[in-house]
């Protein structure tokens, strides 16, 4: 069996998940590998020959092709890397689709769900299951991921749910999109929002069933929020972004988590932004932003 360290990222051709691969190669060392993934194979074996080539890159830097909407295809590179290496130690759930605000929220829902959501559900599924003891398994989400960003009517969906329940509770909400009743039902317009909520319940149900164990062999699951970050992604929906950090400087955070030699327990299923944990029965529907989005 390989002891080496094996490192993956989703959405990793550009923008942060680019940033976090470039991290993590520089920070693991001759024998480590890092996994950049995508779905498109000349931009995902350019960028890793790219990141290769770095001179502070000092780890092998593999591209590999994944579209993170096909569960089987994440089931199946989480069992290659459990025969081939006996497990993985770093993961980092990064993909999200590109959203623009004269987009149409209902028209692009599919997609979003399907990227942000349901490839979370199955990242976890697949990989947490082959974290090698000491690994981190760590979902992107964002500060808009806290319990109360969703009407008082919507959380117990998501509050105490097991992941099954969380599944559910989203395709729930792609229903009520598609029937036309989701305002009706509370659910906010911008899709960001139960989008985040989602990811966040979905770490917190797979963390709640390993935390013992995970704590006491120094692993750690979580979501982790980075902050303002100045990407392409982010770029349309902002005015100012002179509080926006690079992805580099975003990713050093999240990267911090992957290197620490201890897990603070207050961090184990939780969300993270800037090493603190932020209570999850905080935050504030988003009334005023679902009246300047298109719905």
């Amino acid at each position: 069996m390989n002891t080496s360290r094996i490192a993956l990222v989703t959405g990793a051709n550009q923008g942060l998940g680019r940033a976090l691969v470039e991290g993590l190669a520089a920070r693991l060392g001759p024998a480590d590998l890092v996994l950049l993934t995508g779905r498109d194979q000349q931009r995902v074996t350019e960028a890793a020959h790219e990141v290769a080539q770095l001179p502070g890159t000092r780890s092998q830097v593999q591209g590999v092709v994944l579209d993170v909407t096909d569960a089987e295809s994440i089931a199946r590179l989480a069992e290659e890397l459990r025969l081939r290496h006996g497990g993985v130690d770093v993961v980092i759930s990064n993909a999200v689709a590109r959203l623009l605000p004269e987009d149409s929220q209902s028209a692009r829902a599919d997609e979003f769900i399907d990227v942000s959501n349901s490839a979370t559900h199955a990242v976890l599924r697949s990989f947490a299951p082959v974290l090698r003891p000491g690994g981190r398994l760590l979902v992107v989400a964002s500060s808009l991921g806290t319990l109360g960003h969703l009407t008082p009517r919507l959380r117990h969906l998501f509050d105490g749910a097991d992941l099954d329940q969380v599944e559910y509770a989203v395709e729930s909400w792609r229903g009520a999109i598609h029937n036309g009743t989701a305002e009706e039902a509370g659910w906010p317009r911008w899709l960001n929002v139960p989008s985040k909520v989602a990811q966040v319940a979905a770490v917190r149900a797979v963390a709640a069933t390993r935390r013992a164990h995970d704590l006491a062999s120094g692993t750690l699951i979580a979501a982790v929020c980075p902050g303002m970050v100045d990407t392409a992604t982010s770029r349309p929906w902002f005015s100012d972004f002179s509080q926006a950090k690079s992805p580099a400087e975003a990713a050093r955070a999240v990267l911090d988590l992957v290197s620490a030699d201890t897990v603070d327990p207050a961090h184990y299923g939780e969300l993270v932004r800037f090493g603190a944990a932020l209570d999850w029965h905080d935050g504030t529907p988003p009334v005023e932003q679902d009246r300047l989005l298109t719905p």
